[in-house]
């Protein structure tokens, strides 16, 4: 065989060798990213981090612990029709005395449509106060209100 015919396979194997090499690397990365980094559970957006991962993983009773008394007794349970959020991205957080506002970005996937899935973004805020010396959730963006108990009619 001549080195002229050799020429264009081993070109063929060093290219497939950096393509499986790049896909290799892609690999790694996408893999070792894990979690985000836990914020302190003290502070407001600690709380909200805590609730909204709760929520989205399907963890009611949880999410119910970081929930004022008074949020409780207003909750009426989820919005069934809604999809689940996909990601909750933290925005701002203004933190006062006795109160705090926590402003998220609210991701949702939707499956249906002619294009395949989609997703939407839109922004709330959390409305927390300080009770006995730890923040709680007053009032949770509609999209992530989940309750442990619905109440009865009254």
């Amino acid at each position: 065989m001549s080195d002229a015919a050799r020429k264009p396979d081993r070109i063929l194997f060093v290219m497939l060798g950096v393509v499986g090499l790049l896909v290799v690397v892609a690999l790694a990365v996408v893999f070792t990213r894990g979690e985000p980094a836990s914020l302190d559970k003290a502070s407001p957006a600690g709380v909200v981090q805590r609730y909204s991962m709760s929520v989205i993983d399907g963890d009611n009773t949880t999410a119910d612990s970081y929930l004022t008394d008074a949020a409780r007794s207003r909750c009426r349970g989820g919005y069934p029709g809604e999809p689940r959020p996909a990601r909750v991205v933290l925005v701002s957080t203004t933190e006062r005395t006795d109160s705090a506002t926590v402003r998220v970005s609210i991701v949702q996937q939707s499956q249906g449509g002619p294009f395949g899935p989609s997703e939407y973004e839109m922004e709330d805020a959390f409305s927390l106060l300080k009770v006995n010396g730890t923040w709680k959730i007053d009032q949770p963006p509609y999209i992530l209100t989940a309750c442990s108990v619905v109440p009865a009619k009254q």
